[in-house]
């Protein structure tokens, strides 16, 4: 598909990790690295990037999520560096960010995108849902049963991937209450899982509203 470059960039993170060796002294760090694909837009070296909806923060025995706002520090494709970087490969983003917050793959599920050009995060999305005939990943065929109020479902939205539960539905659309945030992209397609026979499976998809 032909991917758009006037758009801000956008970068689901399918990756993040710490590239420090263990015993590294404090002023030899390097800064956390994401990597993943960008969608659209052009990142570059020295870009201020906001990685969102960002890391769990506890606050009057609640959590919620706080995204983080760093600079592009390197770009590297393989064992290329690269000052920008456009659509299409698997690219690592150098950033400011500590390492403890992007080592074992901490910051996966996030999205990566130009500071203040990223939609706010939500715990709450509308979905116009389309249900497959029959279960995937199943030795027997199996039917798709019709969604009911309260189910529990998997959501998978770019790399992010939570629990929700139906609060309100109709034949077309279905309200759901998301256990971690999503970034309120509308017009996006996600993937609806449920549990069948004690496995999450693929049973439908949805477009964000």
């Amino acid at each position: 598909p032909e991917r758009d470059l006037s758009k801000p960039p956008l970068m689901y993170v399918a990756r993040s990790f710490d590239i420090n060796k263990p015993g590294t002294p404090p002023e030899k760090l390097k800064g956390g690295v994401v990597g993943g694909s960008l969608i659209q837009g052009v990142i570059r070296v020295g870009d201020e990037i906001e990685i969102s909806p960002g890391v769990p923060v506890e606050k009057g025995g609640r959590i919620h999520y706080e995204p983080l706002i760093t600079k592009v520090v390197n770009i590297r494709a393989g064992e290329t560096d690269l000052t920008e970087a456009r659509p299409g490969g698997l690219i690592a983003i150098g950033t400011e960010l500590d390492p403890a917050l992007t080592k074992a793959d901490k910051l996966v599920g996030n999205v990566v995108g130009k500071a203040g050009t990223l939609p706010p995060i939500t715990y709450e999305l509308t979905l116009e849902y389309h249900l497959l005939e029959r279960v995937l990943g199943t030795k027997e065929l199996l039917k798709v049963e019709p969604l009911r109020p309260r189910e529990i479902l998997m959501i998978t939205m770019g790399t992010s991937i939570t629990l929700a539960i139906i609060t309100k539905m109709t034949k077309e659309y279905i309200e759901l209450r998301l256990r971690r945030p999503v970034v309120d992209f509308r017009g996006v397609r996600v993937a609806i899982s449920r549990q069948v026979l004690g496995r999450w499976r693929l049973i439908g998809w949805g477009i964000t509203k």
